[in-house]
């Protein structure tokens, strides 16, 4: 009987299970999107019980599709939209209030009171800037705003965790309140160096410690799915925050190893091998993956706007039907006739951190039309991950060797031509893109025997495809002249 690796990708904009074989090639897939939800302008908040039903019934389909049974499931890998944050009643297993989406902005001013005494403090402690991004503010808003929460909580009646944490605790049926080293590491109240929630943090925000989850590897046996759900019961035996299953799954396991996910944020990662590397240029540090007793860091820098302007384009402003499409319309034109957009909906992320910018179109003339707007929308990403490559060159002190790429909007040969233009270096497409949930497969994959080791992941899977830059140095600085003026505009 053939056995199988099943992913959960709790994403931003959907809930999918991907289901793979040991040659790492995806046997069946099911996806259903959930709902975004906008209470106040710059507010993101999602159901966390759609959340829920919803990846239960991906998973399902995703087996019926194949006609695999869960005897038939080695493991369930589990990779999340990071920072999302969850409060819910330990006895009834109900939210108390909507999951708040790593997007939402509604602790700005909170954020930029904090940092004016605890900003160096607390980057040494988590690796991270202070931000409204990450869990801990948005964690804070909860318990202040929803009536008795905090009251709730000393008396340990409530429970914290993003979304990993949140569906291991419903498959389990309560059984486990865990969250892997990779998603408690951007909580913001997480010490990356000794694995242990930080008091002095928790004690700044008024956190009570015990409604935080156990902290454990990536790569280890949490527990058991209870059988109702998936006709059998199923070890979760991996979980790692999205960011960090795509660099697992890209097959990053050497220092200075650097790939890029084009999801509906950009998430630039580089391992930087097992001691933290603390940026210079605006840059995070963060946990990797942890396993066999070993940790791995990484240098990350956050775009909060990559594919969701392809999805701005379709749905606020009409003027495509699909992400599809935008390759052709791109390539129609030459150029973007000195258009510029900057794409700062939900602020700007590294490696300027301005939570409170908004996009600005500028360079716009009477001969700027439908196809250079969407061609200069693909190259916003296009030269926001460049700015990220750059600050990554500067810490590390060495150029960067080639970016391996990943995410739906990766799919598009005009976005990757254009990224190894503007960086001036090679970009590496696997042809499967699905690292995301690759990676959390590999994990769980690893601590059941269903690979062996690194290497036994290595062999599985060597097809890419390699965009090489093919544009003169001077049309390349004039472009980034360009996306610097339109910035400094914003600034």
């Amino acid at each position: 009987m053939e056995k199988y690796i099943m992913s959960f990708d709790a994403g931003t904009t959907s809930e999918r299970a991907i289901i793979f074989n040991k040659s790492s090639e995806i046997v069946s897939v099911a996806q259903k999107e959930i709902s975004q939800i906008y209470p106040n302008p710059g507010w993101v908040e999602h159901n966390p019980m759609e959340i829920w039903s919803a990846q239960v019934s991906v998973a399902v389909e995703a087996m019926a599709k194949a006609g695999i049974s869960a005897e038939q499931i080695e493991a369930i890998g589990i990779t999340n939209q990071r920072e999302t944050t969850i409060v819910w009643d330990k006895a009834t297993g109900l939210p108390i209030y909507n999951a708040i989406v790593w997007q939402c902005r509604r602790t700005t001013e909170y954020c930029d009171r904090l940092a004016i005494e605890y900003e160096a403090m607390i980057k040494h402690k988590t690796g991270l800037v202070i931000d409204p991004y990450f869990s801990a503010t948005k964690l804070k808003w909860i318990l202040d705003n929803v009536k008795g929460a905090r009251e709730r909580a000393k008396n340990g009646e409530l429970l914290f965790g993003t979304v990993e944490t949140w569906l291991i605790w419903k498959l389990t049926k309560g059984a486990k309140h865990v969250t892997d080293y990779s998603n408690a590491s951007r909580t913001m109240l997480f010490n990356i160096e000794t694995l242990q929630w930080d008091e002095d943090i928790c004690k700044i925000l008024d956190i009570p410690m015990n409604m935080l989850p156990t902290s454990v590897s990536n790569s280890e046996i949490y527990g058991e799915s209870a059988s109702e759900f998936l006709g059998g019961s199923i070890k979760i035996s991996g979980a790692a925050g999205d960011q960090q299953a795509a660099l697992f799954g890209q097959k990053c396991f050497k220092k200075g190893d650097l790939k890029n996910t084009y999801g509906t944020g950009c998430f630039l990662l580089m391992n930087t091998g097992n001691e933290p590397t603390f940026s210079k240029n605006g840059l995070v540090t963060t946990i990797g993956w942890g396993k066999n007793g070993k940790l791995t860091y990484a240098l990350e820098g956050s775009v909060f706007m990559g594919g969701a302007i392809v999805q701005w384009l379709r749905d606020e402003l009409h003027m495509i039907d699909t992400a599809a499409e935008t390759e052709e319309i791109a390539l129609k034109v030459n150029d973007t006739n000195g258009c510029y957009i900057v794409p700062a909906f939900t602020g700007l992320g590294a490696p300027y951190w301005k939570p409170d910018a908004q996009g600005i179109i500028c360079g716009l003339t009477r001969g700027v039309g439908r196809n250079h707007i969407v061609r200069a929308a693909l190259d916003a990403i296009v030269y926001q991950v460049n700015d990220i490559v750059a600050a990554m060159e500067q810490d590390a002190g060495c150029k960067v060797g080639a970016l391996k790429v990943d995410g739906g909007a990766s799919n598009n040969n005009y976005l990757c031509q254009a990224q190894a233009d503007i960086s001036n270096t090679v970009v590496i497409r696997p042809a499967c893109v699905e690292t995301t949930a690759l990676g959390a497969a590999y994990l769980a994959g690893l601590a059941v025997g269903y690979w062996q080791d690194e290497d036994d992941i290595e062999s599985s899977s060597k097809d890419y495809t390699a965009f090489r830059p093919d544009m003169n140095k001077d049309k390349r600085a004039a472009l980034l002249a360009g996306w610097k003026d339109a910035i400094s505009k914003l600034l």
